[in-house]
């Protein structure tokens, strides 16, 4: 019999970056203290993860690290990234650390001067202080791309230019994770980006699946991720820099109205269905987030509703995991 598709991977903030999402957790996390970081990476490696994504490096123009050129975030943990690389390397985790936000700024690019300036900036300086660093495997560009069709001049023009750099400071892998997955154009210039991105160096494209975000219903991605592998099969059959198809799966709900509302654990049937569409199109599965979203009981480091332990217990069931 198959093995049941599991979630390989989850993204994972020090501090939620829209509102009133992360109102369930923002005031929990940041008052974490390092064990309680640790014990949150441990949790999430119960879960059987592969791969850790923290969101954000720095936010609101304040750093979550002890930064030379930025003011820091008031965290009881004054640098949360190392507690996260550190308990991510004692469970075998792969992390990809951020390379942003500008600002609060989430949207794929900026008219601001600086802005890759900027960003060169971030990535040497967390470079400089975690690229040793056993566990950091790769980087994660959070500038999210909303694919009209196909990718914008601007989002093109700023990861061809931030991937080299990132790639030139040691040869660590790059992840993108683009909305806008339903409206993806499937012809030959779509294929180009594709080669353009890969060449670049963006290794793995985590395409969202739209589901919690209520654009896209579960009986539509099988479609959706069938073009998208067709796509990226045509892109690797020109060039073996290709990118890897993955998928981002939103295994929550808000709790009243759409981006206006906490985030939510949403039910395991509606979430493993999720699974079932995406399995036999992607290499690998992550979500947004077992953090937040999913809590084993008791846990010294509960962050967010109460339904978080029921989604735990739920899938802890479905994955035939102890």
């Amino acid at each position: 019999m198959a093995q049941k598709p599991r979630i390989q991977g989850s993204w994972l903030d020090f501090q939620h970056q829209n509102p009133h999402d992360g109102d369930y957790w923002n005031s929990t996390t940041k008052a974490f203290s390092p064990a309680q970081w640790r014990g949150k990476i441990g949790e999430m490696a119960q879960l059987g993860l592969e791969y850790l994504v923290i969101m954000s490096s720095s936010l609101d123009s304040k750093s979550f690290y002890p930064s030379s050129w930025m003011t820091q975030h008031e965290l009881a943990t004054s640098d949360p990234i190392q507690e996260v690389l550190n308990a991510a390397e004692l469970h075998g985790l792969k992390v990809f650390v951020s390379c942003g936000f500008y600002g609060h700024t989430t949207e794929e690019t900026s008219d601001a001067a600086d802005y890759l300036e900027w960003h060169i900036h971030l990535a040497n300086e967390l470079h400089s202080r975690y690229g040793d660093h056993t566990a950091f495997y790769g980087w994660y560009v959070p500038n999210e791309a909303e694919i009209e069709g196909h990718y914008s001049e601007g989002i093109m023009k700023f990861l061809t230019a931030i991937c080299p750099h990132l790639f030139s400071l040691s040869a660590k892998r790059i992840l993108i994770a683009p909305y806008g997955t339903r409206k993806v154009k499937e012809d030959s210039a779509f294929v180009e980006q594709l080669v353009t991105l890969g060449k670049a160096g963006v290794d793995f494209i985590a395409y969202q699946d739209e589901v919690g975000v209520r654009k896209t219903v579960v009986s539509e991605l099988d479609a959706i991720y069938a073009k998208l592998y067709r796509l990226h099969k045509a892109a690797q059959a020109l060039t073996s820099d290709a990118p890897v198809l993955w998928v981002d799966t939103e295994i929550f709900e808000f709790e009243g109205g759409t981006y206006t509302s906490a985030l939510i654990p949403a039910s395991i049937g509606r979430i493993t269905s999720q699974l079932d569409a995406v399995a036999p199109y992607v290499e690998t599965v992550l979500c947004y987030q077992t953090h937040g979203l999913m809590n084993p009981p008791n846990s010294p480091q509960f962050c967010g509703c109460a339904d978080t332990v029921k989604l735990w217990n739920d899938y802890m069931k479905y994955a035939e995991l102890k």
